[in-house]
C-alpha cells in the first residue's frame, strides 16, 4: 500500500518565486522558510516513511499574522497545511509541494491564568506539558496527557482531540477545551467558546475539536485546568496470557472502577520498555497492566485492594504497587517511553483504533494472528481502560516489501477495530494513513455530509487537503 497525495497545481508551483515574495511582507525574517535545506526540515511528520517539500514555511508570531498569511493564501489560491511540532504519527501535518506550512510554534505563551474558575488562556503552539508547569505552583494541572506531551502543542492536540494515559478519568481534549480564537481560511478570525462552561447555540467548538486542521487554525485555547489529587499510585501486574490481561480490564471497568489510568503491554512491549527505563517491570510475563489510582492513601490502598480482588479470577501472575514517588516516575516512564523505546531496536509503525473494553480478549488474539500471518512482530502499548489500541508493527525498512506488510497488517487491524464496533482512530486522527479506510467507517452518505460541513468553512478545499477524505468523490460547496 503506497498512500497517494494529490498532483501539485503546475501554475502554483511556477509562482513560487512571487508567492514567497508576497509571503515576505507579511512577517519577520526569521519567520519565513524558504531555502531547500530549511524547508526540509518541514517534509515530513512523525509519520516518516512519507514526506513532501513544501512551498515554503511560515512561522508566525501572532493571530493578526497568521489571519494576514491565511487571507494572502486564499486569495492567491495557494494551499496551507497547519503545523504544530509535527509529531503526528498518522500524517497529518505532511506537506504538499505546492502549499505553505503555517506553523504556530512561535506562539507559545500562557496568556491568563484564572485559578478561581479553573481556567487557562494559552496560544496555540505551547506544548501540553508546559501548561501543567504552568499552573503546578498552585497544585493545578492540565489533565490530557499524550506520551509526546514534551513536545506535542495544543494546536495539535486541538486538530486530533488527543488523550493519553490519564483520559479514562479525565477524558480527551474535547472534554477539557473551553473555547479557541480560530483564523479562517480566507483570514477572518472568530472566537468559538470562552471561559465559561458551555456556549449558547451549535457546538461549534466540539466540530474545531478533531477535525484535523481543515476547516481553520487555531491560534489561542481556552482550557480546564484541574486541582491536583492528594496523591497518586500505580500498581503493575502480570499475566500469563494476553487475553487474562484484556478480560481482567474489562471486569475492572464493568465493575465501575475508573481508575485514573489503566495501560495495557503485552511482553513485546514489556521487554522494549524495561530495557530502556528499568522500572521493574515483569519480564516473564506475558501482558502487563500499570493501574494508577489516585487520592489520600487510604483511598488508594482501598481501590486498589478492590482491584486486586476483581482480577483474581483471571491469575495475575505478579503485582507490584509502587512505594515511592521515585518508584512511580520510572514505572511511567517506561509507558511514556514507548514508542521512542521501540524506535532505538526497529523501526515500526504506530496504529491507533479503539474498541469496546469488552471486546479486547477477541481483538488481542486477532492482532497476535494477523502479525505471524505477515511474518512480522507487535509490540502492543495502549490505553486499555478506554479502549484505545495502538499495536506498534515492527519492520525493517531496508528490506523491500516488509513496510508494505507492516501497512497491510495494520490496515486490517483497523478494519477489525470497526468490525467489532470500534471506530478507526483514538486520538491519532486520520491524517493521510487513515484517509482511504474512511470508506469502512463510513458509507457514501455519511462521508458526503461531513464533506458537506468542511466545504462550508473552506469551499476550494485549501486547508490540509491531501487529509481525512478519500481523495476520489470529494465535493465543493
Amino acid at each position: 500500500m503506497t498512500i497517494a497525495f494529490p498532483l501539485p497545481d503546475p501554475a502554483i508551483l511556477a509562482r513560487r518565486d512571487a508567492i514567497v515574495e508576497g509571503l515576505r511582507g507579511l512577517v519577520a525574517p526569521e519567520a519565513l522558510v524558504t531555502s531547500e535545506d530549511e524547508r526540509r526540515a518541514f517534509e515530513t511528520d512523525g509519520l516518516t516513511a512519507y514526506r513532501r517539500m513544501p512551498l515554503a514555511v511560515v512561522l508566525p508570531s501572532t493571530t493578526a499574522e497568521v489571519a494576514a498569511v491565511m487571507r494572502y493564501c486564499h486569495e492567491n489560491g495557494v494551499r496551507v497545511v497547519p503545523r504544530g511540532a509535527g509529531t503526528s504519527l498518522a500524517g497529518g501535518a505532511i506537506a504538499q509541494e505546492d502549499a505553505v506550512i503555517l506553523g504556530v510554534a512561535k506562539m507559545n505563551r500562557v496568556l491568563d491564568v484564572d485559578f478561581s474558575n479553573r481556567t487557562a488562556r494559552v496560544q496555540a503552539g505551547i506544548t501540553n506539558l508546559a501548561i501543567s508547569a504552568a499552573v503546578a505552583h498552585e497544585g493545578f494541572f492540565y489533565a490530557p496527557d499524550p506520551s509526546s506531551q514534551l513536545a506535542c502543542t495544543i494546536a495539535g492536540n486541538i486538530a486530533m482531540n488527543s488523550g493519553g494515559a490519564h483520559c479514562l478519568k479525565y477524558g480527551v481534549t474535547t472534554n477539557n477545551l473551553m473555547g479557541v480564537t480560530l483564523v479562517m481560511i480566507d483570514g477572518t478570525v472568530v472566537e468559538i467558546g470562552g471561559d465559561h462552561l458551555d456556549a449558547a447555540g451549535y457546538d461549534m467548538l466540539g466540530l474545531i475539536c478533531g477535525s484535523e486542521g481543515q476547516l481553520g487554525v487555531v491560534t489561542e485555547a481556552t482550557v480546564r485546568i484541574l486541582r491536583a489529587a492528594e496523591g497518586a499510585r500505580p500498581a503493575l501486574m502480570g499475566f500469563g496470557t494476553v487475553e487474562d490481561a484484556g478480560a481482567c480490564t474489562a471486569a475492572i471497568i464493568g465493575a465501575g472502577i475508573i481508575p485514573v489510568a489503566i495501560e495495557y503491554m503485552d511482553r513485546e512491549a514489556i521487554t522494549i520498555c524495561e530495557a530502556f527505563a528499568h522500572a521493574g517491570y515483569p519480564l516473564d510475563a506475558e501482558a502487563m497492566l500499570i493501574i494508577e489510582v489516585e487520592g489520600c492513601k487510604e483511598e488508594c490502598d482501598a481501590m486498589l485492594a478492590r482491584i486486586v480482588e476483581i482480577a483474581r479470577p483471571f491469575n495475575p501472575t505478579s503485582l507490584k504497587v509502587s512505594q515511592s514517588e521515585a518508584e512511580s516516575a520510572a514505572i511511567w516512564k517506561g509507558r511514556k517511553s514507548a514508542f521512542g523505546a521501540t524506535g532505538r531496536i526497529s523501526d515500526y509503525i504506530c496504529m491507533d483504533g479503539t474498541i469496546p473494553t469488552g471486546q479486547l480478549p477477541r481483538v488481542l488474539e486477532r492482532i497476535g494472528e494477523i502479525t505471524q500471518s505477515y511474518g512480522l512482530r507487535c509490540a502492543n502499548v495502549f490505553h486499555a481502560g478506554d479502549g484505545n489500541l495502538h499495536p506498534l508493527i515492527l519492520f525493517d525498512i531496508n528490506t523491500p516489501g516488509e513496510m508494505e506488510k507492516a501497512e497491510a497488517a495494520g490496515e486490517e487491524m483497523l478494519k477489525l477495530c470497526v468490525e467489532v464496533g470500534g471506530c478507526l482512530t483514538g486520538e491519532h486522527g486520520v491524517g493521510i494513513e487513515k484517509r482511504d479506510l474512511m470508506n469502512v467507517q463510513y458509507n457514501p452518505e455519511d462521508l458526503h455530509q461531513q464533506m458537506r460541513v468542511r466545504a462550508v468553512f473552506d469551499p476550494a478545499w485549501l486547508m490540509n487537503p491531501a487529509k481525512v477524505f478519500p481523495l476520489e468523490g470529494r465535493i465543493a460547496a
